[in-house]
């Protein structure tokens, strides 16, 4: 009888054994982190962080444009407002999402340099204008004065982000090169993105 009951407990530690070196090696072969698959989730999890980024950089962009657009129209109802001035100031403005980079040619420094310098050159025009000594003709103008400084103060942070998140896709990209070539379709054509900062 003893016999028999070490029998079945033996056939019962070498079932469980197995189950759980079964279990074990399925785990690990869903988790490494070298497999195709694995590169694959992790490159997805990367760009969509990049993707996030920009859209969150462009959508402030966007609103600077908007709140430059309002205070534009504000300062057009003054009593003696140089109407043909704040004109041209709005088509400068209207100008800005034609004249803006994407993920792709701000590649090109100069593009960025000449997005900078055209929205710079704007809202230092209509600064003075906006608010001439600080003091801005209406509580309007004031606090879209106030609000397009805030997202000025902003975009260096925005890039700052945006450049860390590329770097983490671009490290990985380059890390696992051969896997994510083996995947195919568009990840075979998957190139590092550009950054913000100057290379040295």
């Amino acid at each position: 009888m003893n016999s028999i009951k070490s029998a079945v407990f033996g056939l019962l530690l070498v079932t469980a054994c197995a189950a759980s070196c079964k279990r074990d090696g399925s785990k690990t072969a869903t988790l490494d982190p070298a497999s195709a698959t694995s590169v694959k989730a992790q490159l997805d999890v990367l760009r969509d962080s990049v993707e996030i980024k920009w859209r969150t950089m462009t959508e402030s962009d966007d609103q600077k444009i908007g709140v430059t657009r309002l205070l534009l129209q504000e300062l057009q109802k003054q009593p003696g407002a140089n109407v043909a001035q704040l004109q041209s100031l709005t088509k400068a403005n209207n100008r800005l999402k034609a004249l803006r980079y994407d993920q792709q040619t701000m590649a090109s420094s100069d593009l960025i340099d000449r997005y900078d310098a055209a929205q710079d050159s704007l809202l230092h025009a209509l600064y003075p204008i906006a608010a001439p000594e600080g003091a801005a003709p209406t509580e309007n103008a004031r606090n879209f004065v106030e609000g397009l400084q805030q997202l000025d103060d902003g975009v260096v942070g925005f890039r700052v982000q945006y450049d860390r998140a590329a770097k983490q896709y671009n490290n990985y990209l380059k890390l696992h090169q051969d896997k994510v070539q083996s995947l195919g379709g568009k990840y075979s054509e998957l190139k590092p993105l550009p950054l913000f900062e100057l290379s040295q």
